[in-house]
């Protein structure tokens, strides 16, 4: 899966269209960025804009709207109600899929680094960046605003992490750094505001008065009343997700709410959600009743009706999930051909894709057959007492099947990375130097690539074996046919590893790789033969 970055620079400008625009642009205009949001405030007079991207492509678009703002925003003339310090006032990085809290601490950092170069801004870094106690929460940095900056910059204490210590008046300066995603989460009730915000106090991190000992941790928030929806609200920032996800908040809030019999009526995302909040949700009402569900849009569905998202609006989860925004689907040309036009394409006279997205292709569909018959025994009266059998080994074989669909497109991309590094030139010592090392790179992503097929497929064969046992056996032949495409998949996967280990200079790398992958291509040969045989005896 492709590693999503979000960015959320807030901008000391929220009226000059003009201005807003050519921001909004910069970030438009930048390779692997995708614009999702453009919030401009008159009173405020700032614009916050969210965007999503690749690691790489977050730096690249933070640092040209940063080039933009330098241009065309005076910080000496600006005036708002919101607190304030520089032209781009914050540009927070946030994992949203596939990228640690660490990855983001480095890309805040190299942006740092770079608008210091590029752009000649002091840069302060805040939260999981910075290691500095009493600068490392944005108000501790913002203090006095951009009025004291003159006199704080030239401090040893505040000295900027990145870039000049001098005040810059027609930009102030910037802090940046990396948070986690903050949820705006309202839960929706019939009942008075002061009820609402009852709940609110019992519930936030922060409690009530004297009583900092509120039930849920990372956790702020109020009651309010909502003339619009003519009902209150409990509405909350759930500053990680992780720690208190919205279903958990949804749930507590019900509690609190019986004690007072008060009606839940759903709840409201306000903004953009990750994927991965949604399915932690979903996976905690199927344990909680027991359910069996595997297909992730089934599980969105799930979670979209046990929180009552629909209630006050629609909830559309390819305009409310981030992943699906963004389109990940795009990320897999080769997948996402009709089979006609796979095989088209691999027929053509091109060298990708070849054999390792054709190995991947074959291992998936395999995989796929036996997920198939295990779906087609489930809930079948004649099977019942198999049934729990067929709970456990359904989401290997599930699972494993749209892991390798992904792969196909990998396999090609690899290859593509090595036909690119040999392009590279060489005309002196440090090009031929640096056009190895590029190469070498590539053929060892090109060996990961066939390798993670293998192992990926390798996880299925224990469920296989589960599956040819128990499954109805008038789909004794196609278990046969998967099992023998999973073994033909794990094979030529394991081909490509050995083409591209030829050119290989790394042996300590090379000794260990072969061990992995001789190790699971053989236990294929294994298992695809116990597996017939046990077929052949049913």
């Amino acid at each position: 899966m492709e590693k999503i970055v979000e960015c959320v620079p807030n901008f000391s400008e929220g009226r000059n269209k003009e201005t807003i625009k050519a921001i909004a642009d910069s970030i438009k205009n930048t390779k692997g960025c995708s614009l999702l949001d453009v919030d401009p405030g008159k009173s405020t007079n700032r614009t916050v804009v969210t965007f999503v991207g690749s690691p790489k492509a977050v730096i690249e678009g933070a640092l040209n709207s940063a080039k933009i703002a330098r241009e065309l925003i005076d910080m000496s003339k600006h005036k708002g109600e919101h607190h304030r310090m520089g032209a781009m006032d914050v540009c927070p990085f946030i994992p949203v899929a596939n990228v640690t809290m660490e990855e983001c601490v480095e890309i805040s950092k190299k942006f740092g680094v770079r608008a210091a170069k590029e752009i000649g801004i002091p840069i302060y870094l805040y939260e999981e960046s910075s290691n500095i106690a009493y600068r490392k929460k944005l108000p501790q940095i913002r203090e006095g605003q951009y009025e004291a900056i003159k006199e704080r910059i030239i401090t040893k204490e505040w000295k900027p992490d990145f870039g000049p210590a001098q005040f810059l008046p027609e930009w102030g300066a910037t802090a940046t750094g990396a948070r986690f995603f903050l949820i705006a989460y309202n839960v929706n009730l019939l009942s008075t505001p002061n009820q609402a915000h009852r709940i609110a106090l019992n519930l936030r991190e922060a409690g009530r008065g004297e009583d900092k000992h509120g039930k849920l941790k990372e956790v702020k928030g109020m009651g309010w009343y909502v003339d619009e929806y003519n009902l209150a609200q409990v509405t909350v920032n759930l500053n990680n997700y992780l720690v208190t996800p919205p279903h958990i908040l949804f749930e507590e809030v019900k509690k609190e709410a019986a004690k007072l019999n008060v009606a839940v009526t759903g709840s409201e995302m306000v903004g953009l959600v990750p994927l991965e909040a949604m399915l932690l949700a979903a996976d905690y009402y199927i344990e909680k009743e027991n359910l069996f569900i595997i297909d992730q849009d089934q599980k969105i569905r799930l979670a979209i009706q046990r929180l009552g998202l629909n209630s006050v609006a629609p909830f559309n989860p390819k305009e409310k999930i981030i992943e699906y925004i963004v389109g990940q689907d795009k990320n897999e040309p080769l997948a996402n051909l009709t089979l006609r036009g796979f095989i088209e394409e691999v027929a053509s006279r091109s060298s990708a894709p070849g054999g390792g997205s054709v190995a991947a292709a074959i291992a998936a569909l395999g995989a796929g057959l036996g997920s198939m018959v295990a779906k087609l025994t489930l809930g079948v009266r004649k099977f019942e007492k198999i049934d729990s059998k067929m709970r456990e080994i359904i989401p290997a074989l599930h699972d494993a099947s749209n892991a390798l669909i992904s792969m196909i497109d990998a396999d090609t991309e690899a290859f593509n990375d090595f036909v690119k590094a040999l392009s590279l030139p060489k005309a002196t010592k440090e090009e031929e130097k640096y056009r190895t090392e590029q190469m070498q790179q590539g053929l060892k992503k090109a060996i990961k690539i066939p390798l993670s097929t293998m192992q990926t497929a390798d996880k299925a064969w224990d469920a296989f074996e589960q599956a040819a046992q128990h499954v109805n056996i008038a789909s004794k032949s196609d278990v046969e046919v998967g099992v023998r495409a999973l073994e033909m998949g794990i094979w030529g996967a394991y081909k490509n590893v050995m083409i591209n280990m030829t050119d290989i200079k790394d042996a300590t790398y090379k000794k260990e790789t072969l061990l992995i992958a001789e190790n699971i291509k053989n236990r294929a040969k294994i298992m695809c033969d116990k597996i017939l045989n046990i077929l052949e005896k049913r």
